[in-house]
């Protein structure tokens, strides 16, 4: 040990720091699924689609604050019921694609996070909603 100076031994850790950072950094970086692929996951996946306007939406603020529904239609068609347990974000009907993370449960979607791109004045702005399920 005569030879490794505190320099190297510093580098080393920062190094091995580096990778760690880049391997938790990827597990977010994944791609989006569908439906019918994240009804055979064991693990969260992101969904990318659209609101389907014609289905009802229930948000009952009263009854329970932390707890909104609605249905999405992903990128192959597939319509889902999409659980968020968080309140109804502002502005949500005008949302022109929408972004749920989570992991199906009984039928149903059950979201941690959910993003929404807006249109108009809010243009190229994404709002973010997160749970803590």
């Amino acid at each position: 040990m005569k030879g490794i100076k505190k320099i190297h031994i510093i580098s080393l850790i920062m190094i091995v720091a580096a990778v760690v950072l880049l391997l938790s950094a990827s597990k977010d970086m994944s791609s989006y699924a569908t439906f019918a692929q994240a009804e055979h996951s064991s693990h969260p996946v992101k969904v990318v689609g659209t609101l389907s306007k014609d289905k009802e939406m229930h948000y009952d603020p009263a009854t329970d604050p932390n707890y909104f529904s609605f249905f999405v239609k992903d990128a192959n068609g597939k319509e889902c019921k999409v659980i968020l347990n968080d309140a109804k974000p502002q502005d949500f009907e005008m949302s022109e694609q929408i972004v749920v993370t989570g992991k199906m449960e009984h039928g149903n979607f059950v979201a941690s996070d959910l993003l929404m791109k807006c249109p108009s004045k809010y243009k190229d702005e994404e709002i973010s909603v997160r749970s803590d399920i």
